[in-house]
């Protein structure tokens, strides 16, 4: 009898990508959306910050107490890496432990039913066995693994170690394949994108990269995430604005604009070269911004808080997330003096409103505009709209489209089209179809 799988994947896309490949290497079971039904619990855990390392933890609680009598628990991934002893220690209801090296030797694993922790951190290849979740449509790439920043509140390189780049050569060739599987949408990803191939010798290898993907055929649509303000260049800029296949997408996180906060968080670019890259991305046609900021980071002054408030005030990214201060285990700013945390919290709430009235105003732009979107299925809003991406959007995080006159098309999940926004309510926009791509 075929044994079942439950996977739960928490945290980033890059965490996606290795649940993909565990799904593949374990490809010989039948999949269920059911916790009690399954043979095999994997649950691939977050370990960032505090939030994601909740719910990590409730997850792996929640599994164990609906879990059927000789089943196993495995649980792996970042928190399992970042944490291990403890875990180990505390939570011996679970069966197999393991981190971030093992995503390939997992079904090893299971059938010995072993804990691994190997040192070194997985990354994705083009002979990694993915077997891609939620779109038949779009995919991940990872470009690389690890990170060389140091900022003062991330604590992401003391367990995924410095960058480590795959080549190009191995990239085209798993972007190959997964269009000759029908994927005509990607996202290029890691932890700091614009320092791919720095590791390599290389200064240039994302742009250099960019041009060997446009030469591909049968991509619609590109996106890069994730830029690192101190390793973006203008020439970057460019070269992503200039091309065909990629969109004029610039997810740059600059997690403050004070002076003395970027300091501080040792980010190692100041507001003047910040804003002169922002202003610069701005200019290009039909440019689509996305940031990230942190509030309550130790040594957050009244008026540095105020100073990024009216920068986001004014400059209005077409989003931005906002993150509560998580003080992080081995992290430069952890033995800093804290911020009251209902005071992080009423600055992070602030910050809220703002990027919620950002969002309305870029949304309020596309009325009576014309747009390039992405079918994703039918909405659970209603069985008479459809749900749909525009191809400018992130999956899963910029928001979503909702197509309610498809002006009579056949239309089927991952079909392109040009389509027309007539309104938005409140931050949905409505579209009709206008004709396929």
């Amino acid at each position: 009898m075929q044994k079942t799988l439950h996977l739960i994947s928490l945290g980033c896309n890059k965490n996606l990508v290795d649940s993909e490949v565990m799904l593949g290497k374990l490809s010989s079971y039948k999949l269920t959306d059911s916790v009690d039904k399954a043979d095999v619990i994997i649950v691939n855990t977050c370990g960032f910050i505090d939030a994601a390392k909740e719910e990590s933890i409730n997850t792996i609680l929640e599994a164990n107490y609906n879990r059927k009598e000789n089943s196993l628990l495995v649980v792996s991934g970042c928190l399992s890496e970042r944490y291990k002893e403890e875990l180990i220690k505390e939570l011996p209801e679970v069966d197999i432990f393991t981190g971030v090296g093992d995503y390939d030797r997992i079904d090893e694993l299971i059938s010995l039913k072993k804990s691994s922790f190997t040192p070194q951190v997985y990354l994705a290849n083009e002979n990694s066995p993915r077997v891609i979740t939620g779109s038949k449509y779009h995919a991940y790439i990872k470009l690389s693994e690890g990170c060389n920043q140091r900022c003062s509140f991330c604590a992401i390189p003391g367990f995924k170690g410095k960058l480590k780049s795959r080549s190009i050569d191995s990239i085209i060739k798993e972007v190959k394949n997964l269009i000759e599987k029908g994927f005509r949408d990607f996202s290029f990803i890691s932890q700091d994108t614009s320092s791919f191939g720095r590791d390599l010798g290389y200064n240039d290898a994302l742009i250099d990269l960019i041009k060997e993907v446009e030469q591909l055929l049968g991509i619609k649509s590109a996106r890069i995430l994730y830029l690192y303000p101190s390793t973006t260049t203008f020439e970057l800029i460019d070269t992503i604005a200039n091309s065909k296949i990629f969109r004029t997408y610039y997810d740059m996180p600059i997690q403050h604009i004070s002076n003395n906060m970027l300091k501080i968080m040792k980010r190692g670019f100041n507001k003047e070269k910040t804003i002169e890259l922002l202003d610069y991305m701005r200019k290009k046609d039909g440019s689509f911004l996305r940031s990230a900021v942190i509030a309550g980071h130790p040594g957050e002054s009244k008026e540095d808080f105020l100073e990024l408030k009216e920068f986001l005030e004014e400059f209005e990214f077409d989003r931005f997330s906002v993150f509560e201060y998580s003080n992080e285990e081995n992290t430069y700013a952890y033995k800093m003096e804290q911020i009251d945390k209902e005071i992080i919290r009423k600055r992070a709430n602030i910050l809220g409103k703002i990027a919620k009235e950002s969002m309305r105003s870029s949304l309020n732009r596309l009325i009576n505009k014309e747009i390039e979107l992405v079918i994703d299925g039918v909405s659970s809003e209603h069985e008479y709209l459809l749900s749909a991406r525009a191809l400018d959007w992130a999956p899963e995080i910029d928001g979503e489209i909702l197509v309610n006159d498809s002006s009579d098309f056949k239309v089927s999940h991952g079909d392109f089209f040009i389509a027309k926004v007539s309104e938005v309510v409140d931050v949905i926009p409505l579209a009709t179809l206008i004709k396929r791509l």
